[in-house]
């Protein structure tokens, strides 16, 4: 029986780290001397191992030591010449910056940048637009500061809180700061800064900051957000709205929002009241944008919702629920790790034509990582391998019927 064509003398796992440029990671690690007083655990050789357990899902050092133990036949082709010891792991984990893993997630994404924008998408205002917004990860032990109030009964646990910017044209984080999950967004604000003039984002009302506003105005950065109920503010010139009976469109106005030490300072912004008749809603939106159509705005808000998504995707595909430290460089580590492999089974999904489903992909690999099979042949064509077996079967079945004319015909 001949070999299955989806063999591959690489495990997935292999595949995957490709996408990873050895000589960028040894660049990355001399900026941030991460090699210092290393013998043998090198910064590439800790990410192939931190990268191993975010995709395989394991919870402990102990358990990563040992599914690293299952597979040392494989290890060279991921360029492990040795098998890390625990305490050397746990030491790397406390030693080594997780600023070297925030800027390989960063060196990855800006290489992949062109290959994850999605082409479907034609308008040029959604082309420009970013996302923001935070999610927090809840610790068992009080490492950083948590949200919320302190519990009557035991102790109230931590948070650390990832606060991330994505483009709309894709579905991976191109941006992330990390704080305590007590922390308020619009500290984030001063992040928006390094967008460049023309940009649009948007983010929800958990970062209203007038004054931040008024400098993004200056800067010639569009935002988009929500009205708090409690804003103070004074109506001027109204705008005419959409005829269409369609439309949600019921209100489009110029306002001046009061802030300050006795609301002695002035942002000039733009209100537009939207009824959303799928919820049967009521939005206020503002945005310091005053030639976009209403329309576009109340589409722009509603593109955040992605953002919400990419959330899901990365708690339910790569649950960080127990740490191989109780550090925060540790914590911060591994987090930036799970970023990157879902980072890059984003790129093998844009590589194949068939569509999966995210989660799918996930299980797929998880399931088969240390595998020896061609990955992209195997998503393109699932059923290949075993027609490719029947097929055999068959011919074998026809050679035992014909002995004398084996050869002849096939």
């Amino acid at each position: 029986m001949g070999k299955s064509k989806d063999f591959n003398g690489q495990p997935i796992f292999n595949q995957l780290i490709k996408f990873i440029d050895k000589s960028e990671v040894r660049k990355i690690a001399r900026e941030h001397a991460a090699e210092r007083y290393v013998k043998k655990f090198t910064t590439y050789n800790h990410l192939v191992v931190m990268l191993f357990v975010s995709l395989e899902g394991y919870q402990s050092i102990r358990e990563t030591i040992l599914g690293l133990l299952a597979n040392a036949h494989k290890l060279s082709h991921l360029g492990l010449s040795y098998l890390v010891r625990r305490s050397t792991f746990a030491e790397a984990n406390k030693r080594r910056s997780s600023t070297v893993f925030g800027d390989i997630y960063k060196s990855v994404y800006q290489k992949h940048a062109e290959s994850l924008a999605d082409s479907r998408l034609n308008d040029a205002d959604l082309k420009r637009l970013y996302i923001m917004d935070s999610t927090t990860i809840s610790l068992f032990k009080d490492i950083l500061k948590g949200v919320g109030r302190n519990p009557k009964e035991g102790k109230k646990k931590g948070g650390i809180k990832a606060h991330t910017i994505i483009k709309a044209s894709e579905n991976v984080p191109c941006l992330v700061r990390y704080s305590e999950a007590v922390r308020h967004d619009h500290m984030f604000l001063k992040e928006v800064f390094n967008l460049v003039k023309g940009s649009i984002i948007t983010f929800d009302k958990g970062y209203v900051d007038y004054a931040q506003y008024e400098a993004l105005t200056q800067s010639q950065i569009w935002y988009v957000t929500r009205l708090k109920e409690n804003a103070t503010y004074q109506p001027g010139k109204e705008f005419d709205i959409p005829e269409d009976a369609d439309s949600g469109v019921l209100k489009d106005e110029e306002i001046i929002l009061y802030y300050g030490e006795g609301k002695q300072l002035k942002h000039h912004s733009r209100r537009i009241a939207y009824w959303d008749s799928e919820n049967n809603r009521l939005f206020e939106f503002i945005t310091n944008n005053m030639e976009l159509e209403a329309e576009k705005i109340a589409l722009i808000y509603k593109k955040r919702w992605q953002i919400e998504l990419l959330f899901k995707q990365l708690k339910q595909n790569f649950p960080l629920k127990y740490f191989l430290g109780d550090n925060e460089n540790a914590i911060e580590i591994q987090i930036w790790t799970a970023m990157l492999a879902n980072l890059l089974i984003t790129l093998v999904k844009g590589k194949v034509k068939k569509k999966w489903a995210f989660s799918n992909l996930v299980s797929i690999i998880r399931q088969q990582l240390m595998n020896y099979i061609n990955l992209y042949g195997f998503l393109e064509d699932p059923e290949g391998s075993w027609r490719e077996v029947i097929k055999q079967k068959k011919l074998k079945y026809q050679n035992s019927l014909f002995p004398e004319i084996k050869g002849a015909y096939f």
